[in-house]
């Protein structure tokens, strides 16, 4: 059975990371929403200002990326990407409605949100330090890549196929959610000043959105230094 892990080294690093997890076993994702939609451009409107890019949570996740040796400046974390692009254009692109309303939740709590479809995954979904030999073909399409050694990376630990680079800078092509996608699991991340809570409170709103609006059939989990694992039981 499938698991996810995340491995000892990145709590060696960073004890207080703590990931909210949605573990979707069936949904209908469509191309618009109205009730998504009105949420996203709401929340949009509140963080129309420059000074949300100084928030803690942001600068939580910066210090994070140094940490590891990426510069948030050139790589910035995707909460802080969602910010600069609602800073120079005012919206955000409606992919579908999986996608919108984690990246709504991702805005309205400062908290860096993705998810994958599972059916393209072959092994574990594993958050681990790149050792070089993975591969990783950036959204929409490019030249395929390596991460460096000692890189965040969340990736397929049977293909190497990166899902994710520098933690949640730049998401991987392969196991992009579409309205075809029936089996997601989604991440909701904290970490340094984040608290627990928060990541709980984000994690839950979303997946209620997911239920009400998708029609979700999924359950919610938690994994932080305590508990580093848990099975995909579909």
């Amino acid at each position: 059975m499938k698991k996810i892990i995340i491995d000892k080294e990145i709590f060696e690093m960073f004890s207080d990371f703590k990931r909210g997890i949605i573990i979707v076993r069936d949904i209908k994702n469509s191309s618009s929403n109205e009730k998504i939609r009105k949420l996203l451009d709401k929340v949009i409107i509140q963080r129309v200002g420059r000074e949300w890019l100084e928030h803690e949570y942001v600068k939580a996740w910066e210090e994070a990326h140094r940490k590891f040796g990426s510069n948030p400046k050139r790589y910035p974390p995707s909460i802080k990407q969602l910010l600069k692009r609602v800073q120079k254009i005012g919206r955000i692109p409606f992919i579908n409605s999986v996608v919108a309303s984690f990246n709504y939740v991702s805005l309205k709590y400062l908290v860096p949100c993705g998810g994958d479809d599972v059916d393209k995954v072959e092994g574990n979904l594993r958050l681990g330090l790149a050792r070089g030999n993975e591969v990783f073909v950036p959204l929409g399409g490019g030249e395929l890549e390596h991460p460096k050694p000692g890189e965040v990376i969340y990736y397929d630990d049977k293909t190497l196929n990166v899902m994710c680079r520098r933690w949640n800078w730049r998401n991987g092509d392969f196991s992009k959610i579409t309205e075809e996608s029936k089996r997601i699991v989604i991440n909701v991340d904290g970490i340094g000043s984040i608290p627990q809570s928060l990541i709980e409170e984000a994690r839950d709103e979303l997946a209620k959105l997911l239920v009400e609006e998708c029609n979700a059939d999924l359950k919610t989990d938690l994994l932080n230094e305590d508990r580093r694992e848990i099975e995909l039981d579909f």
